[in-house]
């Protein structure tokens, strides 16, 4: 286990969705590179480690990404087993591709552990199933925030015909909800915003397209935070399956 890199998703916040395998890696860890949004819970696995912090938060002041890859690079060089710890899953949205491939590039040995991410477990916790037989054949998860401020087909979203997860979106609801609509997506589509995925304190606000803005600042909702668009956000499951029976009735 020494002298290599593990880029470890810790899962949404709740430490019980932890994986074994990710248990494993921080019991051997020397060096723990931990994100801001990772539950602290965590850090019970790696006792003897040292932990570093090099949080990235949306409008706080940021570890430079340039910054992560050189100490990851340092202490492994120092024969140092260093576990990059990350909220959710290390390739949803977590830079972990992009970490893998320059480590990799330095020569340096890396394995990636999946997580929880926090639209497949803020959605389960609110009882909604992203896909659901009959109601919405599949998921697609985006972000709202991109590193070129580069622009998503929101049209083809909108009538794609899947559950959308909008990871990232607080800051811009207003330039979602028009996109979709423009797009051609139905003003009254069910949403649910999830705040703080699977922690004790997370809180859910159901709205509709043409209304989530206006209740989401009734509703004070704060990052992190997580958007499912979709059919899927109406209701119960029992509600839905009633749904899709009378559809195929």
């Amino acid at each position: 286990m020494s002298a290599k890199v593990w880029l470890v998703g810790a899962g949404p916040g709740d430490p019980e969705l932890l994986t074994l395998k990710a248990v494993r890696a921080l019991r051997e860890a020397d060096v723990v590179l931990i994100d801001d949004l990772v539950n602290s819970a965590v850090l019970e696995h790696c006792p003897a480690a040292r932990v570093i912090a090099v949080g990235k938060r949306g409008g706080c002041r940021s570890t430079p990404q340039a910054f992560i890859h050189r100490l990851m690079l340092r202490y492994v060089r120092q024969g140092k087993c260093v576990v990059r710890l990350k909220g959710g899953d290390p390739c949803i949205f977590g830079r972990g591709g992009e970490e893998a491939d320059w480590l990799r590039a330095h020569g340096v040995e890396v394995e990636l552990v999946n997580g929880i991410t926090a639209g497949l477990a803020g959605a389960t916790q609110c009882g909604i199933s992203l896909t659901l037989r009959g109601v919405s054949r599949g998921v697609t998860l985006v972000t709202a925030h991109t590193q070129d401020d580069s622009t998503l087909n929101w049209q083809a979203l909108a009538q794609g015909g899947t559950t959308l997860v909008v990871y990232m979106g607080v800051a811009k609801l207003a330039e979602i909800r028009d996109s979709l609509i423009s797009g051609g997506m139905s003003l009254n589509m069910p949403v649910a915003m999830i705040e703080n995925a699977s922690l004790p304190q997370q809180r859910e606000c159901r709205s509709s397209l043409a209304e989530m803005q206006r209740d989401a600042a009734l509703f004070e909702l704060k990052s992190p935070a997580i958007l499912v668009i979709g059919t899927v956000a109406a209701g119960t499951e029992m509600d839905l399956l009633h749904l899709a029976a009378s559809k195929t009735a």
